[in-house]
């Protein structure tokens, strides 16, 4: 299993980064983990949209979902044979109401909204805390299971699993048991971290360099790259802040990184 980084920019797209989106390959295994702005166009020079097995969201603010209205008007209006979207529909993981919410993006008026149904082109699968869900087939199936995780928004963190290998995504989250579980032993863990340590950041809503690598501590984890950085912080401060509180590797995520895991 590998994570490629199609964006990792915090917040919203930055001027060396688009928001946050990152390609998971399992075998013939397609699985995209957000997609927030820019990261559709990220990910064509990674792979065919047409190849994806699935998308699944940690949550639905527009920085980690955007650019899904793209991918609704990629999978209904490409010009090109042999695709046929509605021949086989897109599966997307998601909180709930996702379907509504992006219907909302892509249809914002309501005479056009009235008749959007997304489902000519996708199934909307509801994420549940701890059951797992099957994508793919076969000896190239990973699961996805969705841990609850504390934010300003619902969401979850999303840990992939194939082959013995696991792979933890945070999504946006402050410091809570949901993301220790989920990235319990966890092969590699991407983890947030929005801002540096300190008394003025709002509480509840992102986690500093140091909690990052404290979280990935008490998980267990093997390595650690910290994503979500936004632009108008010091990665490399983020980074030495959770390389202080984690003994394990530490990386910085950054666009088009390949990353084994």
């Amino acid at each position: 299993m590998r994570l490629i980084v199609l964006g990792c920019s915090g917040s919203g797209p930055g001027p060396g980064s688009p928001a946050s989106g990152y390609l998971v390959e399992a075998g013939s295994t397609r699985l995209v983990l957000d997609l927030g702005n820019g990261t559709l166009g990220a990910l064509q020079r990674h792979a065919d949209p047409w190849d994806l097995t699935a998308v699944a969201f940690s949550h639905l603010h527009p920085d980690h979902c955007a650019d899904f209205a793209s991918l609704v008007v990629h999978r209904r209006y490409h010009p090109r044979p042999p695709y046929d979207a509605t021949a086989r529909p897109l599966p997307v993981l998601a909180p709930a109401g996702a379907h509504d919410r992006f219907a909302r993006a892509y249809a914002p008026t309501g005479d056009e909204l009235a008749g959007t149904d997304l489902t000519d082109v996708f199934t909307f699968t509801d994420l549940a805390a701890g059951t797992p869900v099957t994508v793919g087939s076969g000896d190239d199936a990973v699961t996805v299971t969705a841990f609850p995780v504390f934010h300003s928004a619902p969401g979850h963190a999303l840990r992939v699993e194939y082959a013995g290998r696991v792979l933890t995504y945070s999504g946006d989250t402050a410091a809570c048991d949901g993301l220790v579980a989920a990235a319990r032993d966890a092969d590699l863990f991407l983890c947030e971290a929005s801002w540096p340590h300190g008394p003025h950041n709002p509480p509840g809503v992102h986690l500093s360099g140091r909690e990052a690598g404290e979280q990935a501590t008490a998980a267990g984890a093997r390595r650690l790259v910290v994503t979500h950085v936004p632009a108008w912080h010091d990665g490399d401060e983020i980074v030495a802040e959770a390389r202080a509180a984690f003994a394990g590797p530490v990386e910085h995520a950054f666009p088009d990184a390949v990353l084994e895991v």
